[in-house]
Order: C-alpha cells, then structure tokens, then sequence
C-alpha cells in the first residue's frame, strides 16, 4: 500500500481491526496505534506524506487499575506450608520479587555476582533490568536474603552461579494458580501483581519516598512510577491521622 493512502479512514479501520481481528484490548490497541504514529511522523518530515493522517485521531489509554497483594495475603503465602517441592519453590521467587520488584525474566537471568555489599554494610542487588536496559539497584531486605540463602545449594543455582531456580513461565504460571488457591487469595497471581506489590504494599505503604521507589524499578522517569503507585487505603488514614487530631 503506498503511503500516500494513509488517511483518517485508514486509522480507524485499523484500530477496529486490531480490535475485532487481533483481539487486542484499547490500551495495546493505542500502543500499536501510537508506534504507527512515529512512523508517520517520519514520513511527513521526510516530505512523504503531505497531511498528518492522525489529525484528529484520539490516541487516549483508558486507567487500569492495577492490583496489589495486601501484607496479610503477604503473610499468608510467607507462612504457608507447601508439600510439593515446585509449588514451594515458586512460592519463594514470587514472595522474592514481592520483595525486591524485580520482573519475571530479572528474577530469571539474576547471578550471584550481581550481589554485592554495600556502603551501608547491607547486601545490595544490582541488576540491568532486561526491559528498559538501566540498572536497577535494591537494599536486599532480610526476607529476601533469607529466600537467596535457602536456594543456595540448589543444584542449578550451583551449577549456572544462579540465585534463584527459576522454572519457565508457563510451569511458574501454573504453580502460582495452586498456590493462590491454597492461600485463598482471590486474585491472579502474576509477576506484574508481584513488582506492583512491591511499588506499594512493601515500600509507598511504608514511608519510601516514590523517587527511590522509581530508582529501585529501574524507570526511565517518575511518570512510570506513579502508574504503579496507587496509595493504599492505609496509608491515606496513616497520612491523615495528624490533620484528624486537629479538626477534633
């Protein structure tokens, strides 16, 4: 198709397409939509195209709310006893990036290198996160370094300088769907509920400032954050109390 053609029509039968044919929901369907556009964008500077076929086109995303583990269901998984080794094992990882923030495929290509002491004297973990490509630096709390020193001696950790023996995504998937049955948690356990958890149950939830938040993530900038940084309902009655005490 030349170029051209690109035009208003083109757009919004596009994004029906991607819609209806590919399944996409609205936020991918912008996404796809808003990459497109930078193309375009090259074009017209290039001379390519006369008219911006996006005019008037909205490339608006809709609010998602994102879900959280509160510190009960945190303790809940931390305290359950699991008979099957994998399902315990799984557990763990999860629980560590509850800890630590870390994404799925972080967690997986972490190496025992990357644990380093500190100035503090505290165990630090430094890590290139895969998906923006900018290291990510975090304080280790003693939960995690407890999940870290269990899993030492697992043959392949031993075996590829590994933290973690983390299974593929579709056997963790798996084991995370018994595991959140057993725990009575009603909610889909993910990797990205995980990283949420941590941006705010673990560290907004508890006084850290949502710029060290954002530096422990690996953002590119505090925008990001704030998507994950939904105060919770504990911390806003914590934040009050003080103004509560003076109106009375």
């Amino acid at each position: 198709m030349d170029i051209i053609k690109l035009n208003y029509e083109f757009m919004a039968e596009y994004e029906f397409w991607l819609k209806s044919v590919r399944k996409c929901d609205h936020n991918s369907t912008m996404k796809y939509l808003a990459n497109f556009k930078k193309i375009v964008i090259r074009c017209i500077k290039n001379g390519w195209l006369k008219q911006d076929p996006f005019i008037g086109f909205k490339l608006t995303k809709r609010e998602v709310e994102r879900i959280a583990l509160t510190q009960n269901e945190i303790d809940r998984l931390a305290s359950e006893i699991f008979p099957m080794e994998g399902t315990s094992i799984v557990r763990d990882i999860f629980l560590f990036s509850c800890y630590t923030g870390l994404a799925y495929a972080d967690v997986e290509k972490l190496k025992t290198t990357d644990i380093v002491t500190g100035n503090d004297g505290g165990k630090w973990l430094i890590s290139r996160r895969q998906k923006t490509d900018i290291t990510a630096k975090i304080p280790l709390l003693p939960a995690a370094l407890n999940i870290i020193n269990k899993h030492a001696n697992h043959p392949k950790c031993v075996a590829k300088n590994l933290v973690l023996p983390v299974l593929t995504n579709q056997k963790m998937n798996d084991y995370l769907k018994i595991i959140a049955n057993q725990c009575n948690i009603a909610k889909t356990l993910t990797f990205h509920i995980a990283r949420h958890t941590f941006a705010t149950t673990v560290t907004l939830n508890n006084g850290v400032p949502i710029e060290t938040v954002s530096k422990m993530l690996g953002h590119r900038n505090l925008k990001t954050t704030q998507h994950y940084a939904k105060l919770l309902d504990k911390k806003i009655g914590d934040d009050m109390k003080g103004l509560m005490a003076k109106y009375q």
